[in-house]
């Protein structure tokens, strides 16, 4: 158990440096995935806290790291669609969003989410080992491990819905990825499954964003030269993930 206790402190370490790392690079305006990296980072942190509930600290760390995703999101989304725009010929409309970007990357650094985020995630550490020592961190191990196979059992149920909602099952597959990601030793999933899941991700994410800028362009009339491109690449996205879906379902599941 204190082996698992160790490797926990070392990743939330970890993940601090790495956050501390992106918010000087927005701050900086060095490079174009300081948000991305942000983004992951946080997502790898609530993967790793979801199996927590309950231990003190989680829920405010939970909760900020949840502020961070919320404050971010918009952005992320602009970002990635500002980058397509530049590369298919739309380069006002680029220009237009990624001005947009110039002042809000150092707003993130210095934004009062993240540094809540920073200052919780400081703390976080003394937390496990005070819980350590109060003898709260017993069945931590069988703890984990049943999350994740709850998390496996849903992406399954999710799977084999003939009525399945692909925005649900793209938010499952990058669930039980994070979740395998972060506690690699205790995975016990089919040796396919990281793949396979890597992949699906993928597929349903190229869909995701021809479904995310079709809704966007009702709104925002710059985006209408790109409308007849994204319902074709949309149809195509669709087909394309329901055959790495299957894939995937027969490769790692038994029914």
């Amino acid at each position: 158990m204190s082996d698992l206790i160790d490797r926990l402190v070392a990743q939330v370490l970890g993940l601090e440096v790495r956050l501390l790392a992106c918010q000087a690079r927005l701050s900086a305006r060095t490079d174009p995935e300081a948000l991305h990296d942000l983004r992951t980072t946080v997502r790898r942190m609530r993967s790793l806290l979801r199996p927590l509930r309950g231990l003190p600290g989680v829920e405010q760390l939970e909760a900020a790291a949840s502020a961070v995703g919320s404050l971010t999101t918009p952005l992320r989304d602009r970002e990635v669609l500002a980058a397509y725009l530049l590369q298919h010929d739309q380069p006002e409309a680029a220009q237009r969003r990624m001005a947009q970007m110039d002042e809000a990357y150092p707003a993130v650094a210095a934004s009062p989410e993240l540094n809540q985020l920073l200052i919780i995630l400081d703390a976080f550490p003394r937390f496990l080992r005070a819980a350590q020592r109060q003898d709260l961190l017993k069945g931590l191990r069988k703890r984990i491990v049943r999350r994740l196979a709850k998390q496996w059992k849903k992406l399954d149920e999710a799977l084999h819905d003939p009525a399945h909602d692909r925005h649900r099952l793209r938010l499952l597959i990058k669930r039980v990825r994070y979740g395998i990601e972060a506690y690699p030793e205790l995975d016990r999933l089919p040796k396919a499954a990281l793949p396979r899941l890597r992949s699906a991700q993928a597929a349903l994410g190229d869909w995701h964003d021809c479904w995310q800028w079709l809704v966007r362009a009702e709104q925002e009339a710059d985006l209408h030269p790109c409308v007849a491109v994204w319902k074709t690449t949309m149809v195509k996205a669709e087909r394309r993930a329901d055959r790495v879906l299957d894939k995937f379902s027969k490769a790692c599941f038994k029914s």
